[in-house]
C-alpha cells in the first residue's frame, strides 16, 4: 500500500492508552444506569491528532467530530491518497466499554497498570487499546506524510457495547451518508480491473488472530399457558412448567435436525455450530404448593452465517404450531401429568415470540484484504490461524446490507 512508515512510538501509544483507560469509568455502557460519554475519549484523540489536521495544524488529516447525543461523539479521521477511488478504512474502534465492578478485580480496572509485558485495565482489548493503536497510526501518517495511492479512513464510533439507544454511533453515520465514501468497493462494483476497490477492517477485540466469521442472533421467548391448581391435586392442573420443558426439548431437537453443523463452519474455524438454548426462566410467582398458570422460557439462537435467519424464524414458528395441534402426544411426566383436560375443554398452549434478530458474517477468504491481514499477523505474531465465533456483531452485517464491502 505504502512506503514503510516505521515502528509506531510505543511510549506515545502507552501514554494515550493511559489517558483513555483513565476515562473508562465514564464510558461504561449499561443503560439506563450507565450512559457512556464517548466525548471524553474523543478529547484525548483530538489532542493527539489536531496538530496534524488541515484545520488547526496545517497537516494532511481531515477530522470530523460528529455527535448525535450530548457528550456522545464519533470521530472520522481521513488521510487522503492520490487516487480517490481507492479506500482503506478501519471501522469500529468503539469508545465505550462493558461495565466493571472494581471489587471483582485484583487491580483498579479504571486506570492503566503494567505487569511485565501486559497492559491491564478495562478496555485494553475491548476496545480502547485499538482506539489508541489506530489513533497512533493516523498520527504517524500525519507526521510522515507518505505518498499513498489509497485514502486511509479511521472511524471511531460510539455505542457498540449496547445498542438499546439507537441513532448514536455508526448507524447514524451511515444514515447521514457520512461514510458513503467507503462504499466504493467490490460489493457494488465487482470488477477490480476498473481500479475501484476497497478494503475495510473492523477493529475490535485483541485475540491476535484474524476473526473471519461471526454469528447471527435470534432472541426468543416461549410462553406456555396451563391451568393453575393446588399441587396436591395435580390431576386437575395443566402444569406449564412441565409442558414448557417438554416443548422446548422437542423444539431444540427439531432445530438441530434442520440446522445441523454446516460444512463451511470447518473452513472458517467456527468454535461451535449453530445453537438454540434457554438462558432465562420466569413465572408469575406463588406458593411452592401451587402449580402456576403460566411460565416463560427465554433464550437465543446463535446462527452461523451459512443459514438464513428468516428460515429459522419460519421453522421455529412451524414447530410451535405443530406442537399446539398435537399436544396430546407430547411426552408428559408421571401418571397424572397431562396437557389436556377434556372434561373442561382446556388445552395447554405454547406461543413463541422474537426480539430483533441479526445475521452473521462470513468474510471473503479470497479478498486481498484478508491475505494482507493474514500475512501481517504471521509476521507479527509468528503464526496465523484465522477463527470464527458465534458471538454477534450486528453492526458489521448492517454495513454489508447497506453496501459496505
Amino acid at each position: 500500500m505504502a512506503p514503510f512508515l516505521g515502528e509506531l512510538n510505543k511510549e506515545s501509544f502507552v501514554a494515550l492508552l493511559k489517558n483513555l483507560i483513565g476515562e473508562s469509568k465514564y464510558v461504561q455502557n449499561n443503560p439506563p444506569e450507565l450512559i457512556p460519554e464517548e466525548d471524553r475519549i474523543v478529547k484525548h484523540l483530538l489532542e493527539v491528532l489536531l496538530p496534524f489536521s488541515t484545520t488547526t495544524g496545517g497537516g494532511p488529516l481531515i477530522i470530523n467530530h460528529v455527535a448525535y447525543k450530548p457528550n456522545r461523539g464519533n470521530l472520522i479521521v481521513e488521510y487522503p491518497g492520490t487516487e480517490p477511488n481507492k479506500i482503506l478504512s478501519f471501522v469500529g474502534m468503539h469508545m465505550d466499554v462493558v461495565t466493571a465492578n472494581p471489587s471483582d478485580w485484583e487491580f483498579d480496572p479504571f486506570s492503566l497498570s503494567i505487569d511485565g509485558d501486559k497492559l491491564r485495565g478495562r478496555g485494553t482489548t475491548d476496545c480502547l487499546g485499538h482506539v489508541a493503536l489506530v489513533a497512533e497510526l493516523m498520527k504517524k501518517l500525519g507526521e510522515t506524510k507518505p505518498k499513498l495511492q489509497s485514502t486511509v479512513v479511521a472511524v471511531f464510533i460510539a455505542s457498540e457495547e449496547n445498542s438499546s439507544i439507537p441513532g448514536v454511533g455508526v448507524d447514524a453515520l451511515v444514515k447521514d451518508g457520512l461514510l458513503d465514501k467507503l462504499k466504493h468497493g467490490p460489493l457494488i462494483l465487482r470488477n477490480l480491473s476498473n481500479g475501484l476497490y476497497f478494503h475495510r477492517f473492523w477493529i475490535d477485540t485483541a485475540d491476535k488472530q484474524p476473526c473471519i466469521g461471526t454469528g447471527g442472533m435470534i432472541p426468543w421467548k416461549i410462553h406456555v399457558t396451563g391451568k393453575l391448581f393446588h399441587s396436591g391435586l395435580a390431576h386437575k392442573a395443566i402444569n406449564p412448567l412441565e409442558l414448557a420443558m417438554e416443548a422446548l426439548k422437542e423444539i431444540q431437537s427439531r432445530f438441530y435436525k434442520d440446522f445441523p453443523p454446516h460444512p463451511k463452519e470447518k473452513v472458517y474455524g467456527f468454535a461451535t455450530p449453530s445453537t438454540m438454548k434457554p438462558t432465562q426462566w420466569s413465572y408469575p410467582g406463588g406458593g411452592i404448593n401451587q402449580i402456576p398458570a403460566e411460565c416463560t422460557i427465554s433464550g437465543d439462537v446463535r446462527l452461523t452465517p451459512f443459514y438464513s435467519v428468516s428460515d429459522v424464524l419460519k421453522k421455529l414458528q412451524e414447530y410451535v404450531e405443530d406442537l399446539n395441534q398435537n399436544i396430546e402426544v407430547l411426552d408428559s411426566r408421571g401418571p397424572v401429568s397431562k396437557y389436556v383436560l377434556p372434561d373442561e375443554n382446556l388445552r395447554g398452549r405454547i406461543t413463541i415470540s422474537f426480539d430483533e434478530a441479526s445475521s452473521g458474517v462470513a468474510c471473503n477468504l479470497e479478498s486481498p484484504g484478508f491475505r494482507v491481514l493474514c500475512k501481517a499477523t504471521e509476521e507479527t505474531v509468528g503464526h496465523v490461524k484465522p477463527y470464527s465465533i458465534t458471538g454477534t456483531l450486528p453492526l458489521i452485517r448492517e454495513l454489508q446490507v447497506k453496501h459496505f464491502s
